[in-house]
């Protein structure tokens, strides 16, 4: 297993249009995100990187929403993703779209998420499946260095495992595009309807939803008690002598 602390340059996508058929993982993002934005409810949400500021959110029910990026244009406040510029508990929805794979650090990406995450807040992730087509894709010599496999894949189990540390409850995953092939989308699409859901672990992407759990500190009574101690009893018999009964 790759340890999730990297010292390498990551190479960031900024924009969709840079990655190979990212206009077309963006649409299939954007369905998803679509499905679930009238269930979210806060007063804010924050859009982290520049894949995730050119996801759409207008059917949510939270209405102020802002995108940070380090030089996207539609940022409306560049900041550095390791050191976001809020207080604690800001944010009641949180998206990450494909931010894990292109950061040095996401141990510390999600921590940072997780500070200005409000308690019960949703987290959306997306990533790219490493067990997949397009993680084997990466090991390819001449594509190490292109977008989107220069980045570092990470299990969706893993994802899970990490956010189970920070106290975040996975409440929907899904893992699809099974083929992720432009190119006769229809007959790929047919292709994979008709393996069914049990291959679905292999699917190339995953969409992962997470709400963040506190749970309040309270003193739990012990169910034993102190018994009391048996000490003999003295009494006294007819003669007047004191006897003690076992």
């Amino acid at each position: 297993m790759k340890p999730a602390l990297s010292s390498k340059n990551i190479q960031h996508p900024q924009a969709w249009v840079e990655m190979h058929n990212g206009p077309w993982m963006q649409d299939s993002i954007q369905t998803r995100l679509d499905e679930w934005c009238p269930r979210l409810f806060g007063y804010h949400m924050l859009k982290l990187g520049g894949l995730s500021c050119e996801l759409t959110s207008c059917c949510c029910n939270i209405q102020h929403q802002v995108n940070v990026d380090f030089g996207h244009p539609f940022a409306s406040v560049i900041a550095d993703r390791y050191e976001l510029p809020f207080v604690e508990k800001s944010f009641d929805a949180v998206v990450l779209a494909h931010q894990l794979e292109y950061c040095s650090d996401p141990h510390r990406l999600l921590r940072e998420v997780d500070r200005v995450m409000m308690d019960d807040g949703h987290l959306i992730l997306t990533g790219f499946n490493p067990l997949s087509l397009i993680g084997l894709s990466s090991i390819m010599p001449w594509r190490k260095h292109a977008l989107p496999w220069s980045g570092r894949m990470f299990t969706p189990n893993r994802i899970k495992d990490w956010l189970g540390v920070l106290n975040y409850q996975v409440i929907h995953c899904d893992q699809y595009a099974l083929f992720p092939y432009q190119r006769y989308h229809t007959m790929w699409t047919w292709l994979e309807n008709s393996v069914g859901g049990w291959a679905s672990g292999a699917g190339s992407f995953y969409f992962m939803v997470a709400r963040k759990r506190t749970y309040p500190l309270k003193p739990i009574k012990p169910h034993w008690r102190f018994k009391r101690r048996f000490s003999p009893v003295g009494v006294m018999n007819r003669e007047g002598c004191r006897r003690t009964m076992r």
